[in-house]
């Protein structure tokens, strides 16, 4: 109990009808404030996202700048015979890396804007809770996904997509751990906006990546364009084929207990 309801309610026979009232108003208080912050929990991440993108924007613009100065002195370098044509081909190729890096960053500003004007209409008019929304695109991901481990059909005519082995599945697998990992632990856990955009860019990475191993089990060419360190991941699921079995195993048996204990 927070400590001043606690010594509200030793001295109730001081102020019985005060100390009611006090009750009400502050219970009230308490009730709305977590209401106001549950719906604005997805604006607020996505203030944070953009902010965040908006720095690391100006620092690949930095790190572009730097490149092509350094170039710059590279190719007066080579016009003095001071270097050779390898050392300029390097830094055309680092030069170019960070435009396109910086472009990238720009870009991600632009979703990151789109995202928080998305989420302040939803401020006034949305029914469910951005954590419950975001929790249901969770299961649904996890629900596909069971399909191809429950369902024998599709096993046998998908094997891939229970082959950690597989580069696509292992970053999948991969990011159903992070997914899990960033999943608040209960249903009244408190979560700040932080913790909201680190589970929240987890789900979007796990949609992804299962768009991609099923696509790749189904035969199609892709692209996947997914974080590195979800690859860095992969990587060690794949190494290690039976603890990844026997993690993904864990992970479908903590799903299906959650789901039938939320039915």
């Amino acid at each position: 109990m927070d400590p001043i309801w606690a010594a509200a309610a030793e001295l109730w026979w001081l102020a019985p009808t005060a100390a009611a009232g006090a009750g009400a108003i502050g219970f009230a208080t308490v009730r709305r404030r977590q209401t106001v912050n549950g719906k604005r929990l997805g604006y607020d991440a996505a203030r944070l996202e953009l902010r965040q993108a908006q720095q690391d924007a100006r620092d690949a613009a930095v790190s572009a700048r730097v490149a092509r100065a350094e170039a710059a002195r590279i190719a007066a370098d080579r016009a003095a015979s001071r270097t050779d044509a390898v050392a300029v081909a390097s830094a055309r190729r680092a030069l170019r890396g960070a435009q396109l890096a910086s472009k990238a960053a720009m870009a991600r500003v632009r979703a990151a804007r789109a995202r928080v004007s998305a989420e302040r209409s939803s401020l006034a008019s949305a029914a469910e809770l951005p954590l419950d929304r975001l929790r249901a695109r969770h299961d649904a991901v996890l629900a596909r996904w069971m399909a191809y481990e429950t369902d024998p059909g599709l096993a046998l005519a998908y094997p891939a997509m229970s082959d950690g082995r597989q580069p696509h599945t292992a970053a999948f697998l991969a990011a159903v751990e992070r997914a899990r990992d960033r999943r608040p632990a209960s249903e009244g856990a408190r979560i700040t906006a932080s913790d909201f955009s680190d589970y929240r860019r987890a789900v979007d990475d796990l949609e992804r990546a299962f768009d991609v191993a099923e696509r790749s089990a189904r035969g199609e060419k892709v692209q996947p364009d997914l974080p590195d360190a979800l690859w860095d991941a992969a990587r060690g699921f794949a190494e290690k084929s039976t603890e990844m079995l026997n993690r993904t195993t864990d992970l479908l048996g903590d799903w299906t207990a959650r789901r039938r204990r939320d039915r």
